[in-house]
């Protein structure tokens, strides 16, 4: 049957790919990628040879109409981005709405994205947290840290090496700089890396060691407020008791 199938592909490690992924990869009639250098490499280390169109947030408006037309002709289409979920920070989003609009199965495949491990062991609560992936980089930015400020859920933020301390310095500014964070980069690569600690002693530490990589920041959740004694309303003030007036 043809649809659109959402693959995950690897975040560093070649490995992390699931069998499934590489079966739909395979047999797509052909595949959608963020950039076609970056997923042919990911094929040739699969052994898949296979047709790749390019889609990228600067054409993914423009291609969508054409993937749903191939699409409702019978063809079934694979859509990846560089690395991890498509979708999530990722180009994506707007062809799944498309596909949705217009009647057409979207099937997501389960597998690798970077939130999730940086969350898992950044040793803060993960019950439930809240996701902002990269934060706007000028208009809106200290609007939304503002907003988040109170957030007592754990926040995870994506962030680039070339903007990572200058975030954390406003982290800082905005949440405290003894509130609590673990800073994720390289995932699942060679070079993997997890610095905890306050957002003042880790800014710190990459103030001094050069910013490599891609960054997932994991910020602990704002402490809930504790709260005032019940008064027992049966009871009186001295000076009820005493009977002064």
């Amino acid at each position: 049957m043809s649809k659109l199938y959402i693959v995950p592909t690897p975040i560093g490690n070649l490995d992390d790919i699931t069998l499934r992924a590489i079966k739909v990869l395979r047999e797509a009639d052909f595949v959608l990628a963020e950039d076609t250098r970056t997923t042919s490499f990911l094929l040739k280390h699969l052994g898949i040879e296979q047709k790749l169109h390019s889609h990228h947030k600067f054409n993914e408006h423009a291609t969508a109409a054409s993937v749903i037309a191939a699409i409702g002709e019978g063809r079934t289409a694979a859509l990846v981005s560089d690395a991890g979920t498509p979708g999530i920070s990722d180009p994506g989003f707007l062809l799944v709405r498309a596909c949705v609009e217009a009647g057409i199965e979207v099937e997501t495949l389960p597998g690798a994205t970077a939130l999730i491990p940086a969350l898992v062991q950044s040793g803060f609560p993960c019950d439930r947290f809240c996701f902002e992936g990269f934060l706007p980089q000028k208009k809106g930015r200290n609007k939304r840290l503002q907003e988040l400020r109170d957030e007592q859920r754990s926040i995870i933020f994506y962030e680039s090496p070339f903007r990572v301390v200058k975030c954390l310095e406003q982290l800082a500014e905005t949440f405290g700089d003894d509130r609590r964070v673990a800073v994720s980069r390289e995932l699942t690569k060679k070079f993997e890396q997890t610095v905890r600690g306050t957002l003042a002693e880790v800014t710190a530490y990459f103030r001094e060691h050069e910013p490599k990589g891609e960054f997932v920041i994991v910020i602990e959740g704002c402490p809930k407020p504790e709260k005032e004694p019940r008064r027992n309303r049966y009871a009186r003030d001295d000076e009820s008791e005493s009977g002064e007036e």
